[in-house]
């Protein structure tokens, strides 16, 4: 199975649709010298799902709902804006600004019906499709100075585009799990909201991994630095995906109690995707695993 295959989540609660065509602009992107020079009209067409708890559509009061106006606003100041030489750039950027104002998911189509082409054609378009989602992350060290590298990692996560943290969990001490003999573990878990798909959001942890110098040499052997997306929920639900580089929920973190413990510091209401509850999957480990709640936290200058 490939990384696009979305097994998809199980329950879809209720959502509203919002559709919005033909916002139209003059606009200067392409890769030809002469679109960017000359310029030539875009039309943009929008599907945006929000869920109902957030239409609430039993309110007459407008700051229940998206603000269309915004959103239209939005997306022609895109158009109109910074020259790209891709309409598939155009339409992310028109997507990140359209759920960052409220959306759970969107559909943007961008619509280039003069596009320089030998061949007459009615129109030229492309759609994508982007998810808001709410992701777990924990992080784990035990080589160097581990909990300061904990303190930089969860800022970089911070840092990255498209990425809000929403709760950092304390530092916690942990025992090493396997054979292999290491000094014990630093752990912690983060709450994010990102505008990424699962496997892209992977990709951009594996970065700043690699950033602290991670090696994947030897299985549960001792890390500079080690960042599992343990669950993601999007709008849908809990999502679930089953690839060789991406799994989820991941498939080891039930049994995990330096991932749930911290997890339940910072969401005491969690669920593992559909397999329980934060506090039942911790009842069912038992005191099986040694684990210490540090002092210490992620964000101890900002806090969360």
């Amino acid at each position: 199975m490939t990384e696009t295959e979305h097994l998809g989540s199980h329950q879809r609660g209720p959502v509203d649709t919002i559709r919005i065509s033909g916002i139209r602009g003059f606009g200067y992107h392409g890769v030809l010298e002469h679109e960017r020079r000359d310029g030539q009209e875009f039309i943009v067409d929008l599907v945006i799902d929000t869920p109902q708890a957030v239409q609430l559509t039993d309110s007459d009061d407008l700051n229940t709902t998206l603000d269309y106006r915004g959103v239209i606003e939005t997306t022609h100041a895109a158009i109109t804006g910074e020259p790209l030489q891709l309409i598939e750039t155009l339409a992310e950027r028109i997507a990140a600004g359209i759920l960052q104002a409220g959306a759970g998911t969107v559909t943007v189509t961008v619509h280039k019906p003069h596009a320089p082409l030998a061949v007459p054609v009615s129109d030229v378009a492309v759609q994508i499709t982007r998810s808001r989602y709410r992701a777990v992350i924990a992080l784990g060290a035990n080589l160097g100075d581990a909990a300061q590298t904990l303190c930089e990692a969860a800022g970089a996560i911070a840092e990255i585009p498209r990425v809000r943290v929403l709760a950092a969990s304390s530092i916690y001490r942990t025992a090493p799990v396997g054979a292999v003999e290491q000094p014990d573990y630093c752990n912690a878990v983060m709450l994010v909201q990102a505008d990424w798909d699962p496997p892209m959001l992977l990709r951009q942890l594996h970065r700043i991994e690699a950033n602290f110098g991670r090696a994947r040499t030897q299985r549960f052997g001792p890390r500079t630095l080690d960042l599992d997306l343990i669950d993601v929920r999007g709008p849908d639900g809990p999502v679930v995906w089953d690839a060789h580089s991406c799994q989820l929920p991941h498939p080891r973190a039930a049994q995990r109690r330096f991932v749930l413990e911290p997890w339940l510091e910072i969401e005491p209401d969690g669920w593992l995707g559909w397999t329980g509850s934060i506090p039942a999957l911790l009842g069912a480990l038992g005191d099986t695993q040694a684990i210490e709640r540090t002092s210490e936290a992620l964000f101890a200058e900002r806090g969360n």
